[in-house]
């Protein structure tokens, strides 16, 4: 009975989203040839928190945030913000919580995603090709450096891709590197957030998540090798302490 009526729930929600994607990228699209780059992030921002707003009243999954004054408090003071990857929605719900604009790293197919994609396109992020290594980061750096001179922060998952709760994927330097290049910090982020909405997965339990946020990281005189093993072993750890029975 719970599975049934968790099931139901989880596709009330993913009705919610489909009904309100179309209309508001349609708008979102259209105001993006007169609204600045800004103001089309908080745009685009608003979808998703009518998303997140879904999420707590129709699947009862809601959140609680720590560490947030571990975040830059400069208006024009970059980072490189590195999160666990565990679901769909710690990319939902970090800007929901953001103060400041985020710049996505993610692969170029995403683009193409009907609504969705399109409204990305529209938006100052950071889309690459993953089969040309270094082209793609080149790229990052370059956009990267630009977008932080404007107070926006660059958002990437290191493990590269969604990992099954309770488990470690392999952690790149792409963050780290970033970080040197531009003299930035990076700030560490755990979450367990496939506790109530898991990887792959279309029903969402009833529940609450966690998102804690580091202190920040120098990157003054670092190599980017060592950098990421000390990002690694915090958010594994937090990880962990906030979803023991994950690790069991």
């Amino acid at each position: 009975m719970t599975y049934a009526i968790n099931f139901l729930r989880s596709t009330l929600h993913m009705l919610w989203m489909m009904l309100t994607v179309i209309p508001w990228a349609t708008f979102v699209i259209i105001a993006s040839l007169f609204v600045s780059p800004t103001r089309m992030y908080w745009m685009c921002a608003g979808w998703l928190k009518c998303a997140m707003w879904g999420l707590k009243v129709i699947c009862g999954v809601s959140w609680r945030v720590q560490g947030l004054e571990n975040l830059p408090q400069g208006d024009k003071d970059g980072a490189i913000l590195l999160c666990k990857h565990q679901s769909t929605m710690e990319t939902f719900l970090l800007p929901c919580i953001m103060p400041h604009p985020l710049a996505y790293v993610f692969k170029r197919e995403l683009l193409y995603v009907p609504f969705f994609g399109w409204s990305m396109a529209r938006m100052d992020m950071i889309h690459i090709d993953r089969s040309k290594r270094a082209e793609a980061f080149n790229k990052v750096v370059a956009q990267g450096k630009r977008v932080m001179n404007n107070g926006v922060w660059v958002i990437m998952f290191p493990e590269g891709t969604r990992i099954p709760r309770g488990q470690k994927g392999t952690y790149k330097t792409g963050g780290t590197r970033l970080a040197c290049e531009t003299g930035r910090p990076v700030v560490p982020i755990a979450v367990n957030c496939a506790k109530h909405w898991p990887r792959k997965a279309f029903v969402k339990t009833p529940g609450v998540i966690d998102v804690v946020i580091g202190k920040q990281i120098s990157s003054v005189g670092r190599e980017p090798e060592e950098m990421m093993r000390e990002v690694e072993t915090w958010i594994e750890a937090k990880t962990r302490e906030l979803d023991p029975a994950a690790y069991k």
